[in-house]
């Protein structure tokens, strides 16, 4: 599509097709498919968050640590999810506008967040 073609007026969100040309097709496929793995990344951590705390539920070991590591794995699902919505828009906006990539504070934060569910993680398994 170029930027005088009808269709580009009804994609959103606006504050990413409405401005700039368009950029190459295999690279907005490209950050698309980065999008898609911070998904299944999100997916995975809401998975292990559920499945932490349905685990030391059914074994009545429902500790504070435990609760703890299930709520941080849960938070993590909730941050990649929503980072990598805002992650492919800016990237896609800067792409589209010609302006450098922008870094994401989401990898350190994420990072920082499971090296804590690890130690919560060893501290639970060595009081069971």
């Amino acid at each position: 599509m170029t930027d005088t073609d009808p269709e580009a007026d009804r994609r959103w969100p606006r504050a990413v097709y409405g401005v700039g040309s368009e950029p190459d097709p295999r690279f907005s496929l490209a950050n698309e498919r980065t999008f898609l793995a911070w998904i299944r990344t999100s997916l995975g951590f809401l998975a292990a968050g559920a499945g932490v705390a349905a685990f030391a539920h059914a074994v009545g070991q429902l500790r504070f640590e435990l609760k703890l590591v299930s709520l941080l794995l849960l938070v993590c699902g909730l941050v990649c999810a929503a980072g990598s919505f805002l992650r492919w828009t800016r990237h896609e906006r800067a792409m589209r506008t010609g302006e450098p990539l922008p870094s994401s504070p989401a990898m350190p934060l994420l990072t920082g967040v499971l090296a804590a569910v690890a130690l919560l993680a060893i501290i639970a398994v060595g009081l069971v």
